[in-house]
């Protein structure tokens, strides 16, 4: 198995072997017309499209997987119980952990979208989802570790440098402003092997300029956040999910990846109970947010998670609940605290009530747990955030007390994602310690947050110009954009 980078684009045959990964993955039904003699097939015979479902998978991995869960346990979101996740949780994070991202993002998602554009240059809707799902995925790589390797990926260089973080985030939302072009004079077809939109063009320009956002926010350039998410995600139809696809009758197929590591060997591993997440959101809790105009019963009990039994779970670990990769929910979001920043209270206020007027019709809560009497989200006015008001019981200023707000909403609405995890680390980086949400030290022994996740193993293993971080400097070193 390759998992390094420094090779994975040389041969045929290794695309070969990607394709045949994207074909088994696909659980899709294969054109028999694609090669009359299945002993004489090449690459070229391969129908691009058949390459998109490899990517998207991988991407999954990347988006939902592993490391997701681990940034939720380092933002007081998630619990690591027992085994593994009891020693991640106390901050014993090696960079083996970080081998099946790294591997699924370079190799699953970076070779499998080249391909696409190189096979299928023309096919403009293909092109621009490709270069979607690669900015996507190093993207992600890029703001969980830092600097990492892309300008000289797919080339004969035997052991890539490792490009700025800001670099490669400039250079990946260049990516997205072409993959926009291309989407933009593509036509929209019903596309079985794209199991995210079905070829949706205009759900995936959407999806595109939330990620633009997305990387800008990071970097605290809120005027550039602002812009591109005024032309990003605009309802939660166009959200960018992970949609398993199983059969419940039979029980096969894919499944929501937090369901199938409890109902393998991490049962009573991982999970939610007692976090902060959960005292947040239980009304019971001396942290709970709610208030006259807010009711989170219902989010509380979609977001709790049953470690003891992955049949038991009806809300985000539901074997076929979706799993985010760029939402509406996040958009909307960025909108809120970037029109706050940049344009005052009142853009501010009114873009967190449009967000709080979709919760109120249920928002991201599936069937099981959309009980109105559960859920209340009415509109704020200014009042509530001036001194003394329900959201200022501490008398700071009404726009200091919205932020607070706004990404305290955020560190809800965003969990399944890296969002609170990047939230915390660029709030620190700025000095924005007022208003991060001030869940505990997962240990008495820290004294310090995590800012990063290491280098792959497989990566320092191959290649010598990986940055010389010891594992665990390397969790509490900052990265570029957060310094």
């Amino acid at each position: 198995m390759i998992t390094n980078i420094k090779s994975y684009i040389k041969t045929n045959k290794l695309f070969a072997f990607v394709a045949m990964i994207a074909l088994v993955m696909s659980s899709c039904e294969i054109d028999k017309s694609l090669n009359d003699n299945p002993n004489e097939i090449t690459l070229a015979d391969v129908d691009a499209r058949l390459f998109l479902n490899g990517a998207m998978l991988a991407n999954t991995q990347v988006q939902v997987g592993h490391l997701n869960r681990i940034s939720a346990m380092f933002s007081g979101q998630n619990i690591g119980f027992t085994s593994l996740y009891s020693n991640i949780y106390t901050y014993a994070l090696t960079a083996d952990e970080s081998n099946d991202e790294w591997n699924a993002a370079y190799v699953g998602v970076t070779t499998n979208a080249r391909y696409i554009r190189n096979a299928a240059p023309d096919d403009k809707l293909l092109v621009g989802i490709a270069k979607v799902l690669e900015a996507n995925a190093i993207g992600t790589l890029a703001i969980l570790m830092g600097d990492v390797p892309y300008s000289e990926i797919g080339t004969d260089v035997e052991d890539p440098k490792f490009d700025t973080q800001k670099t490669v985030l400039a250079s990946l939302s260049s990516l997205l402003d072409e993959a926009i072009a291309d989407l933009t004079a593509a036509s929209s077809r019903n596309e079985s092997f794209d199991i995210v939109f079905n070829g949706d063009k205009s759900k995936w320009i959407e999806a595109a300029y939330t990620l633009k956002a997305r990387y800008a926010l990071i970097q605290s350039d809120y005027s550039a956040a602002l812009s591109a998410a005024n032309n990003g995600i605009s309802s939660s139809a166009g959200d960018m999910m992970y949609h398993p696809r199983g059969d419940a009758a039979i029980n096969s197929g894919d499944k929501n990846l937090f369901y199938t590591l409890l109902a393998g060997s991490r049962t009573g591993d991982i999970g939610n109970a007692g976090s902060y997440l959960l005292k947040m959101l239980n009304p019971a809790e001396s942290v709970y947010r709610g208030n006259a105009k807010t009711n989170e019963l219902a989010r509380h009990n979609y977001y709790m998670i049953d470690e003891n039994s992955a049949s038991g779970n009806t809300g985000v670990a539901h074997q076929f609940e979706s799993q985010p990769f760029a939402t509406y929910s996040e958009n909307q979001l960025i909108k809120a605290e970037a029109a706050a920043r940049t344009s005052g209270f009142a853009a501010g206020l009114s873009n967190l009530n449009t967000y709080r007027a979709w919760l109120a019709t249920g928002g991201r809560l599936n069937s099981t747990h959309d009980v109105s009497a559960n859920y209340k989200y009415d509109a704020y006015v200014e009042a509530d955030f001036t001194s003394g008001g329900m959201e200022n019981a501490d008398g700071v200023t009404k726009e200091v007390a919205l932020l607070r707000e706004i990404l305290e909403e955020r560190y809800i609405s965003l969990y399944g994602s890296y969002g609170p995890f990047n939230d915390h680390r660029r709030l620190r980086g700025d000095g924005e310690t007022n208003l991060i949400v001030p869940f505990p030290l997962n240990t008495q022994a820290a004294s310090k947050h995590v800012e990063r996740f290491p280098y792959a193993q497989s990566e320092k293993n191959s290649n010598s110009n990986v940055p010389v971080i010891a594992d665990q400097d390397a969790l509490y070193t900052k990265t570029e954009v957060n310094k």
